[in-house]
């Protein structure tokens, strides 16, 4: 009687195995098919673009000077922050975030080619999971590549040997992983909140700025209201901080050890949301 219970036991265990080897092979195939056609597809024209603004703007900028009010050395920590914030992270990983995520469903469904996916034998949430992790490694290596050679671009081209110190002997490379970081957590917290827009919303533009407007008004909002942002969390680790101007309503910036595991499980929650959405979802080319 124990040796039957142990077999049973046993074969349990083995297919339990098993299935959790085919899901993460089934994500694994997900991800290569999707991260291939988020890089080499049609609509990665418009992400490539986004990517080339700052770098082509730092370039113009090491080409031709802007003037003598940029030869302040000690200055370009402060200028850089100005440019990652405003340009690289709001811009450029906001709406390219958004067009990569938007277009892991929503893309398909325009191209009318996700009832393959339904019709496969595959779990609706491994479906979810494999498109958000090729998302994610298409925004990540694309951002960080951006926000890495921008930080390059402003600082050597006129001041080399100060650089050159800045990087190796001072604060230059914390600074420039902690940027690195930040652009990670943000293709990880608007990565899940835009894939979430591209299930629930036909239209998913008005969504997403209403989205960005939220975003660039949250200094201006309460300091409870400013903890359900992405926005929030990602400034609270910035190694230069930037003054939010005299309109702004103070809040105290929410440390690391908070931050980074509370945008992470807010992260969480939303990819529960997507996870119960897709499973009802059902597919009407008729109507897009």
């Amino acid at each position: 009687m124990s040796l039957t219970a142990e077999s049973i036991k046993l074969d349990t265990e083995i297919k339990h195995d098993s299935q959790w080897s085919l899901w993460l092979r089934q994500i694994g195939a997900i991800m290569r098919l999707d991260v291939k056609r988020n890089f080499f597809g049609k609509r990665a024209v418009l992400i490539y673009l986004l990517a080339l603004m700052p770098i082509g703007l730092l370039s113009l900028m090491a080409i031709l000077p802007p003037g003598f009010a940029w030869d302040d050395f000690t200055q370009y920590p402060l200028r850089f922050s100005l440019i990652y914030n405003a340009l690289i992270l709001r811009t450029v990983v906001f709406f390219g975030c958004a067009w990569i995520f938007m277009n892991l469903f929503r893309g398909e469904i325009v191209d009318r080619s996700l009832h393959y996916y339904f019709l496969s034998a595959v779990r609706r949430e491994v479906l979810l999971t494999g498109k958000y992790l090729s998302g994610l490694v298409t925004s990540i290596i694309l951002f960080t590549t951006v926000t890495v050679v921008s930080m390059f671009l402003l600082f050597f081209p006129h001041f080399f040997s100060p650089s050159v110190r800045f990087f190796l002997d001072g604060a230059g490379t914390g600074q420039l992983v902690t940027y690195a970081v930040i652009t990670i957590l943000a293709c990880v917290g608007y990565g899940a909140f835009f894939m979430v827009v591209g299930l629930f919303f036909r239209n998913p533009i008005i969504p997403a700025l209403l989205l960005y407007g939220w975003e660039w008004i949250n200094f201006l909002l309460p300091p409870l209201l400013k903890k359900i942002s992405v926005i929030h969390y990602l400034n609270s680790l910035v190694p230069v901080p930037l003054s939010e101007g005299p309109l702004a309503v103070v809040a105290e910036p929410t440390p690391a050890w908070i931050s980074i595991p509370g945008l992470l499980l807010v992260t969480v929650v939303v990819l529960f949301v997507a996870s119960r959405r897709i499973r009802r979802m059902e597919i009407s080319y008729g109507s897009d």
